[in-house]
């Protein structure tokens, strides 16, 4: 008989209690992840009074975490706005030129809010804030597949076969660009009109690829982010989506307060003593509820193809998916502009 020996196996190592620090600092709205790790290597972030130089270190509720010296907020519900952002602002928190930033301008009630992604000095159009730094990483990240739409005028008059490169990825200066949806809309004057989507967003794409076949860029909107529309919301003005809304977007989870409570009813049941099987509620045996002689969806529509629902509900035309008005049910409005008082302290 053979000798077996058992290897003594070691013991796994239990997880730390508590999340990464950065990831705190960003559910906190201090900052994103990246810009958390920037702060922790500079030696700008302090637990329990003592400065740390990674972050590579999980923290609880119990720990005192603290940025510059000031404490962090308890972390508030993550929260969506739609901002239309006009020509002229930088998309950044402070500019070494000295440039007007969003933030400059963004309504004294909001609170400290990050921005998902970019748009450049010269772009307007649909910028998605939100004041939870994981809910800004999952919506920048490629991976979350979300098209990006786009409203491009370019000087000259390209034809449909001038944008095929565009369709099937090109490299410019090195730097690859996955294929794109281009659509020629229409030609006015000097200028065509183009409609772009694209799933990534690197910088100055859209303009970079453009100049790459010829075209120069003279006005570039961003009309929608996934299923946020811009819609009719006016330059500068602020708008916040439905929480509901977004917690089914993002697939999150709701609070424990919004989840329904069981009512401690029966269930009905699906027929009625006596009734038939194969005899519908309204009596007639095999023929459902309801009208269903007309047909439906909208004019002209195949049968069986389902007309995919206005998002949020709105009609055509308005802006956001799901979207509410702040507080009190109005848009909020840039220029220092506010909506309701008492609300939470600025942005810078």
């Amino acid at each position: 008989m053979s000798d077996q020996r058992k290897t003594p196996t070691s013991p796994t190592p239990q997880t730390p209690d508590g999340d990464r620090i950065a990831k705190v600092i960003a559910r906190a709205g201090r900052a994103s992840r990246r810009e958390a790790e920037r702060l922790i290597n500079e030696g700008r972030v302090s637990v329990n009074g003592k400065v740390i130089d990674s972050p590579a270190l999980n923290v609880t509720a119990r720990d005192r975490v603290s940025v510059d010296g000031v404490l962090l907020d308890p972390p508030e519900d993550a929260r969506l706005w739609l901002y239309h952002k006009p020509t002229g602002l930088v998309t950044t928190n402070s500019d070494e030129k000295g440039r007007e930033t969003i933030f400059d301008q963004l309504p004294e009630d909001m609170p400290r809010v990050m921005t998902v992604g970019r748009l450049d000095l010269n772009s307007e159009g649909l910028l998605l804030l939100t004041n939870d730094g994981g809910i800004k990483r999952k919506l920048e990240l490629p991976s979350t597949g979300w098209l990006r739409r786009y409203r491009v005028r370019v000087n000259g008059r390209p034809q449909d076969a001038t944008l095929d490169p565009l369709r099937k990825g090109i490299e410019v200066e090195g730097e690859t660009f996955q294929p794109m949806i281009v659509d020629l809309d229409r030609q006015q004057g000097a200028n065509a009109w183009l409609t772009v989507g694209l799933r990534e967003g690197k910088n100055r794409e859209i303009r970079r690829a453009m100049s790459h076949i010829g075209l120069t860029v003279n006005r570039l909107i961003r009309v929608s982010y996934g299923p946020f529309q811009l819609g009719d919301l006016k330059a500068g003005e602020v708008q916040e989506v439905r929480r509901r809304v977004m917690r089914d977007q993002l697939g999150l989870e709701a609070p424990i307060e919004d989840k329904p409570k069981p009512t401690g009813r029966k269930p009905r049941p699906d027929r009625k003593p006596g009734r038939k099987p194969g005899q519908s509620m309204a009596g007639k045996p095999g023929k459902p509820v309801g009208n269903h002689d007309k047909p439906s969806g909208r004019p002209g529509q195949k049968p069986g193809v389902k007309t995919p629902a206005k998002p949020g509900g709105r009609p055509a035309g308005k802006p956001g998916m799901g979207t509410q008005s702040g507080p009190g049910g109005r848009v909020f409005k840039s220029g220092g502009t506010t909506s309701s008082k008492g609300g939470p302290r600025r942005a810078r």
